[in-house]
């Protein structure tokens, strides 16, 4: 639903909401925010609310000492968990240079700015998201410890999966705040849960995992627990997958996903640092079904993308990706990648080769690939580059 800032306006004065969350975030997707109350919110519309820089991963080494926050208000969503009296409203953030320009090293305008691009050369994207994270019990101090809230296995039912109930309310809880979830099931780890997203165009894919991750773990806090969607809570359980789906089809409506899904196979490793920026993302891949070769399959197994058509509609599954990632540069820099497959009609590598070639095999190697790669400096500004790699 898109609503205008009148909207909003009106929506907070006859629906007792007293305290606006402007939320942003930082390099990695980590969610900020400032509260402000209603009588601040047109000035955040039109003037913006100011921040300091110099603690925000990204933003410290911009030549600003402030920056200022435009709220979006077609991200406009009231917090269920909070009291119907005086209820707490959250919009995402557009940041903005004391100039009142768009500030080039905030990723979701890095986003836009793909978007646009995608859009000039008529390629319309979709994303899906697929979120794997385990719930762990917290001692009698609220203090998380790796004791996994149960030991049911993958697709188990109660009562062996005890975490059925908590499931049912994030997805219903999320559902109130406009987003729309898919599916969900007990995963193969213990304590461990997926949630599934129905695809969205590439920005409002990248709000709704950003929205998810919050909810999420406010949600198992209410029940004692703590949500951990880092790549490997349990070394030797299965790590936790942020795999992406991928549609996309041009102006005339043809399909050209493959096209796309090549691109993104030649510059993955381009892309790794972005996709997986901590350490424990490389202990990740290669364990269990996580993929560390660059391939693609039709199998569904632990290929890097999964390809797959059904009823006329093919769409592309990258499965490397970890939840520590930022969706904003991640869908970014996947555009970007597909988009340079579209052009030149790129054809898949041969599928399940022996020969594939690995994945970085550590953060460092990672790093000094996209530090060194013309196709990152083409897309990424500096600020970021230099916070992932340095």
């Amino acid at each position: 639903m898109e609503y205008s800032m009148e909207e909003v306006l009106k929506y907070i004065e006859e629906e007792d909401v007293k305290f606006i969350r402007l939320a942003f975030r930082d390099a990695y997707g980590v969610q900020k925010n400032i509260s402000v109350m209603p009588g601040e919110v047109k000035k955040a519309f039109e003037d913006g609310i100011q921040i300091g820089t110099r603690a925000i991963a990204g933003f410290a080494d911009s030549k600003y000492s402030s920056l200022y926050l435009k709220p979006d208000p077609d991200t406009m969503a009231i917090l269920p968990w909070r009291p119907d009296s005086g209820r707490v409203l959250r919009m995402f953030c557009d940041v903005y240079t004391p100039d009142g320009e768009l500030y080039e090293a905030d990723t979701r305008y890095i986003l836009k700015k793909a978007i646009q691009e995608a859009e000039n050369a008529g390629v319309e994207f979709r994303f899906g998201n697929e979120t794997e994270f385990y719930l762990f019990a917290n001692d009698d101090e609220g203090n998380s410890t790796k004791n996994p809230y149960d030991h049911a296995g993958y697709m188990d039912i109660a009562p062996l999966d005890k975490c059925e109930n908590i499931r049912r309310e994030i997805t219903l809880t999320i559902e109130k705040m406009g987003l729309r979830p898919e599916r969900s099931h007990h995963e193969k780890g213990p304590g461990q849960n997926e949630i599934d997203f129905h695809y969205a165009r590439p920005l409002k894919a990248a709000d709704q995992m950003t929205t998810f991750k919050m909810a999420v773990s406010t949600i198992a806090n209410r029940y004692g627990l703590t949500a951990d969607f880092s790549p490997l809570p349990l070394a030797d359980m299965p790590g936790n997958g942020y795999h992406i789906n991928m549609y996309a089809v041009d102006s005339e409506g043809n399909d050209v996903i493959k096209y796309a899904a090549a691109g993104i196979i030649e510059k993955i490793r381009d892309l790794t640092i972005f996709l997986n920026p901590t350490d424990s993302s490389y202990s990740r891949l290669g364990n269990n079904t996580a993929p560390d070769r660059i391939n693609w399959s039709g199998l569904g197994q632990s290929e890097l993308m999964y390809i797959e058509s059904y009823k006329g509609k093919t769409r592309a599954e990258l499965r490397s990706p970890d939840a520590g990632s930022n969706p904003y540069l991640v869908y970014a820099l996947l555009i970007y990648a597909g988009l340079s497959g579209i052009e030149r009609k790129l054809a898949l590598p041969a599928e399940m080769n022996e020969d594939d070639a690995f994945l970085p095999g550590s953060k460092k190697e990672a790093a000094k690939i996209a530090k060194e790669s013309a196709f990152v400096k083409q897309y990424v500004p500096a600020e970021i580059i230099k916070e992932y790699t340095e």
